[in-house]
């Protein structure tokens, strides 16, 4: 399922695109199903616990996590953390691993970087509960959170709801041509612990709300300002993302996460050093994909107990702002 001329040319020219039915809902089934199980194991540890009064059993996937965070936003709260795990990309199963080497989902990207593709490092599961104001993610670009050698790069972000994605649960916001004018300043400790671009730092530009079905995908480029606001529906807006570069960024494929020590030059270091890079397609020696849950794992996991440094870009606190 590769992009079309005029969807790649939009994507250049406005820094995102939607490709529409890049999964079916057979696709997405097992994902969805683990994620399914580990709500329902940790729902049943919380009702033993007495946190909660009702296993919410007959409830499905939009709106179990939903009915539980109304009876006690605490145990919502616990059990989205359980879920997202460290910073959101602690899932290691093979579920994920089967949604990042899709190949109609590769295909497009390809189409983007180029033949060879690497799985970069941060890939997240989004989980915005009703009515829950931290659930909102302030105007920001992807590559703040990347070390600034890597701004000129392209690392495309793949934004895949579960669900369907409208303005009222919370679709995505875009500003479109804004990635052509670099990276914008950044402060740490905005809305809900994010970094954020303050509305009156960004570019005089109408958001674009990206409403979506579940299993369309949103290209977007690491220099696209995006947020998404409240959900003032009464299901969860399930979400993932996931990013994608070639291998010609800057990345740690192969590289012991024990070298990235503070005194290493920033500049011969992976965009964002914290998690394990993978290469997803190698057309030249197939040998080296990432494709076996087993070697997924271990990468993850070697780089998560072994915490390399990341330098960071040094963003000003946004409550320090002049």
């Amino acid at each position: 399922m590769p992009l079309t001329e005029s969807e790649i040319h939009q994507f250049q020219k406005s820094g995102y695109v939607v490709k529409a039915g890049v999964f079916t809902a057979t696709d997405l089934q097992p994902f969805k199903k683990r994620i399914s199980q580990i709500v329902d194991e940790e729902v049943k540890g919380h009702f033993e616990k007495k946190h909660i009064t009702n296993l919410y059993e007959k409830d499905g996937f939009e709106t179990r996590l939903a009915r539980i965070y109304a009876e006690s936003n605490e145990t919502g709260q616990a059990i989205v953390g359980t879920i997202m795990g460290k910073g959101g990309g602690g899932f290691s199963d093979h579920e994920i691993l089967d949604i990042l080497r899709h190949p109609p989902l590769v295909d497009c990207v390809s189409d983007l970087v180029g033949h060879d593709v690497v799985g970069s490092s941060v890939y997240r599961i989004r989980i915005k509960l009703p009515h829950y104001s931290h659930g909102e993610v302030p105007w920001h670009q992807d590559s703040g959170y990347f070390l600034a050698h890597c701004d000129k790069q392209l690392i495309v972000t793949c934004w895949i709801p579960l669900v369907d994605a409208t303005i009222e649960n919370g679709c995505l916001y875009v500003l479109p041509e804004a990635h052509q004018h670099g990276i914008h300043r950044h402060y740490t400790g905005g809305h809900a612990g994010f970094l954020e671009i303050p509305d009156d730092e960004l570019l005089p530009r109408d958001p674009v709300p990206v409403e979506m079905k579940q299993g369309d995908v949103l290209f977007l480029t690491n220099l696209t300002p995006h947020a998404s606001f409240k959900n003032d529906s009464e299901i969860v807006r399930w979400s993932i993302d996931l990013r994608y570069q070639s291998m010609d960024v800057p990345n740690n494929v192969n590289e012991d996460p024990a070298t990235y020590v503070p005194e290493r030059d920033t500049v011969t270091m992976a965009c964002y050093p914290s998690e394990a890079d993978f290469i997803i397609r190698d057309n030249s020696d197939p040998e080296r994909e990432i494709n076996t849950p087993g070697a997924f794992k271990k990468i993850r996991e070697r780089y998560e107990q072994m915490r390399p440094h990341n330098p960071g870009r040094g963003w000003t606190r946004l409550s320090d702002r002049t």
